[in-house]
């Protein structure tokens, strides 16, 4: 049977497409929260800048692939994104059927280069994993065109890959970093009125979400600016929607009633994902509030069984002093019209 792509021009189709999307994403390799309808929805709302160009490929009416674009708006080169590049975005890929990826990936190239396509000089995917297969299908198909394709590492994301017990895990970090990471402890739990807790059902979601936002931008100067309105709207939006799907994890540090640390976390597919966290380093007595936090949701994850603690994009230095190991994500660049060249970069390893 034949596949053919179907192109869907409107943000309704995060919603139309909903059901069998989040279908879809379950069985594939690429079933991060980034590529949920939820997130896709959100980001899109709020962030989404251009026309909207979502490719969907099917066989006898079976869905078996989305690929999520964009156009970007912009002089020069016409450029075709993946929805939710690249800021706030850790993990995008194609999303296909397991075992039709290859089939799914020329789908989508044959229809690009056809009269039915948007205009495009350029296919930028960012972010894509390195356990990906698109790493190597892509460039395969690109070269079937003649078009040129390029592969180069983005960024890391450092992953702490969780054993049974906390000493087991303690044991396994440096002992400089055990010995520091043991003294913060001692320190915050000798400390009358700190607590830490995860928001549920018993609290306001609204009110949590805003003091979250109102830490983040205490944080540093940097995370201040990042905030703006829109980014805000979609912080807000995105906390939300991760709580309805089951999958968010916000967490607080306080003393005495005052909220000392934040992280704003997601637990999807039986791991933690360290999307952003929050730190009022005015009110910290001292503590290391952003590091204790995360030593007891590490603690906490360890308890409920799960597999790994990703920190997620960026190589900062904290990630590694808690065992953080560098898990690659790749951009990958397609142009078309251009033969492909011996010197493509490829990942390491290939």
């Amino acid at each position: 049977m034949r596949t053919t792509a179907h192109l869907y021009t409107d943000p309704a189709v995060f919603d139309v497409l909903a059901g069998e999307w989040g279908l879809l994403l379950r069985r594939s390799v690429s079933d991060t929260p980034f590529l949920t309808p939820a997130y896709q929805r959100t980001w899109w709302k709020h962030l989404g800048a251009g026309d909207l160009r979502v490719l969907a490929v099917r066989e006898d009416g079976a869905l078996l692939g989305i690929l999520p674009l964009f156009c970007s708006p912009g002089e020069g080169e016409r450029v075709l994104r993946i929805v939710g590049c690249v800021e706030v975005s850790d993990y995008l890929d194609f999303i296909a059927l397991p075992g039709r990826e290859a089939e799914v990936i020329a789908t989508v190239l044959d229809f690009l280069q056809s009269a039915d396509a948007p205009p495009w000089d350029v296919l930028d995917l960012c972010t894509v994993p390195s356990s990906s297969p698109t790493l190597h299908l892509l460039p395969e198909q690109a070269r079937r065109l003649g078009w040129e394709c390029e592969v180069s590492l983005h960024d890391v994301c450092p992953i702490v890959y969780l054993p049974p017990t906390w000493e087991a895990y303690l044991a396994s970090l440096d002992r400089k970093d055990r010995h520091e990471l043991r003294r913060k402890l001692r320190r915050a739990e000798a400390l009358e009125g700190l607590r830490w807790y995860i928001v549920g059902p018993e609290h306001n979601l609204e009110a949590e979400a805003k003091d979250f936002l109102t830490l983040m931008a205490k944080s540093s100067r940097a995370k201040e600016a990042f905030l703006t309105p829109p980014m805000r709207a979609f912080f807000r939006e995105l906390i939300c929607a991760a709580f309805a799907e089951g999958w968010l994890q916000l967490a607080f540090l306080e003393w005495e009633g005052t909220k000392l640390s934040a992280c704003l976390n997601f637990v999807y597919n039986n791991r933690v994902l360290v999307y952003n966290s929050g730190l009022d380093w005015r009110a910290d007595p001292g503590l290391g509030a952003g590091i204790v936090l995360t030593a007891y949701l590490i603690r906490h994850a360890i308890a409920e069984g799960r597999e790994a603690y990703d920190f997620m994009r960026g190589s900062e230095d904290y990630k590694y002093r808690f065992g953080g190991k560098d898990f690659p994500v790749y951009q990958i660049l397609v142009r078309r019209g251009v033969v492909c060249s011996p010197s493509t970069k490829r990942p390491s390893g290939w």
